[in-house]
């Protein structure tokens, strides 16, 4: 009767455990998997998603092999990613330590500064950007012009257009990250600090050898995330620049909207999509492999 009881009763946690995962796994199968799954299947049609689609097997692979406007956008959205997933990485811990020396009620203030930002809707932030960098009446221009310093074409400049939307997603997601490196931050235990005060450690010792190694597992997640989200960057980018000035700021995703909306390229640029998400899965596994893989010998 145990043995049965037993059974039972894990039977049934079992049970509930699957049944809290459901809806996750539902949400997942019906808006993720099957809409990639359904991707691939339309990469491998031409079709312009008004006539019925005509099936070309791998043509559209042939095609973008060599496009080399679309591996412009590719070499556009490493170079973001190259200048933004480092810059927010090192300013989110940077503040994230900094603001943990400060005292509670200045610390819960910075927090709320910081976050703010990451409130405002994508839309709203590329605008107020804008603003800002207009190139006759922008705030950013009139400081530099208070200073005697020439105004600047941000947005309108082949040079530093994609370095300025780079800041505009550091404005926006700076607060949330360094929330996040706070938090693990807190789960360090206090003793370990207070040794190595004892010890004679300065502050830069303590970060160095306590702190920074202890945050390897957030660390790992806040780059892996930031460098998926650095590829699939788009909102910002359209409102800002539509790509521009002269493809300047035409990343992956921006290439592949224009190829299915504007051109109707449905297939083409369902082909595309499969090729950036398998860009994006190795990257992701490679970081992986790199932050969470043991040192050998």
């Amino acid at each position: 009767m145990k043995l049965i009881s037993r059974n039972r009763k894990k039977w049934n946690e079992t049970l509930t455990a699957y049944g809290f995962l459901l809806p996750n796994l539902v949400g997942l199968t019906l808006f993720i998997f099957v809409p990639m799954v359904y991707a691939f299947y339309v990469s491998l049609h031409e079709w312009n998603a008004l006539s019925p689609k005509v099936f070309i097997g791998l043509e559209n692979y042939k095609e973008l092999a060599a496009d080399g406007r679309w591996w412009a956008s590719v070499g556009r959205t490493f170079i973001f990613t190259f200048i933004y997933v480092p810059a927010l990485y090192c300013l989110a811990l940077f503040f994230a330590v900094i603001l943990n020396g400060l005292k509670q009620k200045y610390q819960s203030i910075a927090r709320t500064m910081f976050l703010f930002p990451f409130a405002i809707t994508s839309v709203i932030s590329a605008v107020v950007w804008m603003f800002l960098y207009d190139p006759r009446n922008g705030f950013i221009n009139q400081v530099l012009n208070a200073f005697g310093l020439p105004s600047l074409e941000f947005l309108g400049s082949t040079d530093l257009a994609l370095v300025s939307i780079v800041v505009v997603f550091l404005w926006i997601n700076l607060g949330y990250n360094m929330i996040i490196f706070m938090a693990s931050i807190k789960e360090i235990p206090q003793d370990y600090y207070e040794a190595a005060r004892i010890d004679g450690a300065t502050p830069w010792k303590s970060f160095r050898f306590i702190t920074f190694p202890l945050l390897k597992g957030t660390s790992t997640f806040i780059l892996i995330v930031t460098t998926i989200a650095s590829f699939t960057v788009f909102d910002q980018i359209m409102v800002m620049t539509n790509g521009g000035p002269a493809s300047s700021t035409e990343v992956s995703v921006i290439y592949i909207y224009k190829q299915g909306f504007e051109f109707l390229n449905m297939g083409y640029a369902s082909a595309l999509a499969v090729v950036l998400f398998l860009i994006i899965f190795v990257l992701s596994l490679a970081q992986l492999r790199l932050y969470t893989g043991k040192k050998e010998g």
